[in-house]
């Protein structure tokens, strides 16, 4: 993985439950998903199911790129973190699919919205690995305050 770019550790943001916008193609063009997803061993794993658009172009062609931000106008922060890699499907993995889900709504199944469960999460047949094949990790939270004070990590 091509950490050339990087101005601080991409995991400080893609550890935080925010949403990262995947990047596909199809016929008639460029298209963008926002999702949940989970960072875990250098690779970035979505969840959806077999009628899913993005499933669908994944499956079509495989290369992607995705990107989160991490924006807090207050604090004056704005750290962005862009992947390009390359989607494998595969069936879920129960482990995996609760820490995804945990990740947003709490290590605590039992404290999980019945109804989110049932409706949007047992649905879930199909889990995406993308293997990264490079990153780039830039702060450019001199929005704010100009360069002279832009964030440290």
């Amino acid at each position: 993985m091509n950490q050339e770019q990087c101005q601080f550790d991409p995991k400080v943001v893609l550890n935080k439950p925010l949403m990262i916008h995947l990047a596909t193609t199809c016929e008639e063009g460029p298209r963008s998903s926002p999702l949940w997803f989970l960072y875990e061993d250098n690779k970035i794993w979505l969840f959806g199911t077999l009628n899913d658009s993005f499933i669908r172009r994944l499956e079509d062609e495989s290369r992607c790129s995705l990107s989160t931000v991490d924006f807090d106008l207050e604090k004056g922060v704005m750290l962005h973190v862009g992947i390009r890699g390359i989607a494998t499907l595969q069936s879920v993995d129960q482990n995996r699919l609760e820490r995804f889900i945990g990740k947003y709504l709490g290590a605590n199944t039992k404290s999980w919205n019945d109804w989110f469960v049932q409706n949007i999460v047992a649905p879930l047949d199909v889990m995406v690995v993308i293997e990264t094949q490079s990153i780039v990790a830039k702060d450019v939270s001199f929005f704010k305050t100009g360069p002279n004070l832009a964030s440290k990590m």
